[in-house]
């Protein structure tokens, strides 16, 4: 089987070309190929299909083998692959994903794609919709205690469940340690993703992330979109926000019409390669 590895910023995907492969068993081949020991080494695959709703449909599995809606660093990747293998040629694409049919903008230099601005969609801010079992109907900068100490919480889902939490050195913050605290946290029944967010000015954010089920991750886009709008909500910031992630920068933009939020940043190949399956 031929595949190609790309990152964006970090968050890297075998990415499997639909449109010419055959998969049988998606969630066991990314068990198999996401091993960084005996496999090519992953956050997960993810299968560029043709589509009827869309230029194409993405469609991922993580490292685990469990099937994922969407992930914003692997949909900017999957711009840049199909419009620099020619299975699209156009600089605005529709991609269908499990969280419905997502437009990118593809900015070219050089018959390439130098980044991918997506939209991300519009946050969901009802504490039963995010979810979160809380009192009151949204969860904006509410005190929680964990492992005995306070913290204040504002909780997005950007199709996901996200728990942002702003502190004053996130360097600092022992993640390895508070990560699974928050994760399973009685108030989230589905788990919850957490951002520790430092505010470095009206438009800079510093941000790390303990994703469910993986643990601290190198970048995160639907976490960066989440804390860009905990951030504009709560008043620390502006809606337009550049965010520092481990992997690399996020540009965030929260349209205060549509409320919708954008994501922009790069995309990158890494190596093409085959397989023995």
């Amino acid at each position: 089987m031929n595949f190609t590895k790309m990152q964006g910023i970090g968050n890297d995907y075998i990415y499997i070309n639909c449109f010419q492969e055959k998969i049988g068993n998606p969630s066991e081949i990314a068990v198999k190929l996401s091993d960084r020991h005996f496999g090519v080494g992953s956050d997960g695959i993810i299968l560029i299909q043709p589509s009827l709703a869309a230029d194409c449909k993405m469609d991922m599995y993580n490292a685990d083998g469990s099937r994922g809606k969407m992930c914003g660093n692997g949909i900017r990747c999957v711009g840049k692959y199909v419009y620099e293998r020619g299975i699209a040629k156009k600089d605005i694409l529709t991609v269908e994903t499990l969280s419905g049919v997502k437009t990118l903008h593809l900015d070219l230099d050089g018959g390439q794609v130098s980044a991918v601005e997506v939209n991300m969609g519009k946050p969901v801010r009802k504490a039963s919709e995010v979810p979160v079992l809380f009192s009151k109907d949204r969860v904006l900068n509410e005190p929680v205690i964990v492992d005995g100490k306070e913290y204040r919480i504002t909780c997005v889902s950007m199709g996901n469940p996200h728990c942002i939490v702003f502190v004053d050195d996130v360097d600092s913050i022992k993640l390895e340690k508070i990560g699974p605290l928050f994760e399973h946290y009685p108030m989230f029944p589905d788990l919850v993703n957490t951002e520790f967010v430092q505010v470095l000015g009206k438009n800079e954010l510093k941000m790390r992330v303990w994703e469910r089920g993986s643990g601290e991750t190198l970048a995160c886009g639907t976490g960066a979109c989440a804390a860009a709008c905990a951030a504009a909500w709560n008043q620390f910031a502006e809606r337009q926000i550049k965010i520092h992630l481990k992997g690399g920068d996020l540009s965030i933009r929260w349209d205060g019409n549509s409320d919708e939020i954008f994501m922009k940043g790069p995309a990158k190949f890494v190596f093409d390669g085959t397989v023995e399956i």
